[in-house]
């Protein structure tokens, strides 16, 4: 399962969590962070690109970026498991079976793309039964 790309979203709040962190001085210049984001970001507005790849990013974009995800909730996992119980598709978190099982070993590009799908979705019962347990 190799989604291997940094969806757009996910660099606007890389972008936002940075602009938090280290607002601009004067309103004009950027931190490091700020400017390596905004760089990568540029370029995917103009050549109107959803995902980044992960294989080439900049290194200093994707270290701005990996900052701002690990201050993210690792796992969509609340604790109601349905796929113990046999179904493909957990109830809990709208995670499947394999990526369940295999989350740990994903990278942090893959389990971004499973939250968005997941949020996108919107049917689990993290979003809506059991919201309460989702909060973090």
């Amino acid at each position: 399962m190799s989604m291997s790309g940094i969806h757009i979203t996910d660099i606007e709040s890389a972008i936002n969590y940075w602009r938090a962190l280290k607002p601009s001085p004067d309103g004009v210049t950027l931190a490091p962070e700020l400017r390596a984001l905004a760089e990568v970001y540029a370029l995917m507005i103009y050549h109107h690109q959803e995902l980044a790849a992960e294989k080439g990013f900049p290194a200093k974009a994707y270290a701005a970026w990996q900052a701002w995800y690990d201050t993210t909730t690792d796992t969509p996992c609340i604790a109601i498991c349905s796929t113990s119980q046999g179904d493909p598709v957990c109830k809990g978190c709208g995670r499947s079976f394999e990526e369940v099982q295999r989350w740990p070993e994903l990278s942090p590009v893959d389990k971004r793309a499973v939250w968005r799908r997941i949020t996108l979705h919107g049917d689990s019962w993290r979003f809506n039964r059991y919201a309460e347990r989702a909060k973090t």
